[in-house]
């Protein structure tokens, strides 16, 4: 697991995006603990840094359609999570996050042993942040790319 935060090593401090929360790091980990959707299909955080964030879900046959691929609206449900958190970590305090809108694509099945989505800020904004997500499919050392989402969160003050 990767956990960005000022007190972490240097590579991390050399990112792109530049937080303007320095709890970031934990309210994201807090946030994501009390969504009980991601504890209900196993969903793991696993990197929290400026600007990214990795979500992480094993595969579980009764998160499977008919055919025994993860199905769709889970895998949607990792790109989205990982979209939103990623616009989060670059949010000041106080802020909260939710999705505007996004845009699946679902270029393979989601054949695996376990699912990473990856989400990154494009762009960052004072209300809209616009977010992309890749979702692959790990089997060993082998990844392969089943899913892209592009989305906007939007930033609400609590």
């Amino acid at each position: 697991m990767v956990w960005c935060s000022d007190s972490l090593p240097r590579d991390c401090k050399n990112m792109a995006q530049q937080a303007t929360n320095p709890t970031f790091v934990q309210e994201v980990k807090e946030s994501f603990a009390q969504q009980t959707v991601m504890s209900l299909i196993g969903g793991e955080l696993t990197r929290v840094e400026p600007g990214v964030i990795e979500i992480t879900l094993p595969y579980r046959s009764d998160l499977a359609q008919q055919h025994g691929y993860v199905h769709a609206g889970i895998i949607t449900t990792i790109a989205d999570s990982a979209c939103g958190y990623a616009a989060y970590t670059l949010m000041p305090p106080g802020s909260d996050v939710l999705a505007v809108e996004f845009k699946v694509n679902l270029v393979r099945p989601a054949k695996g042993e376990t699912f990473v989505a990856r989400a990154e800020v494009i762009k960052s904004g004072r209300t809209l942040t616009v977010v992309r997500a890749d979702v692959h499919a790990v089997t060993g050392e082998q990844r392969e790319l089943i899913a892209m989402m592009q989305g906007t969160m939007m930033r609400l003050q609590r």
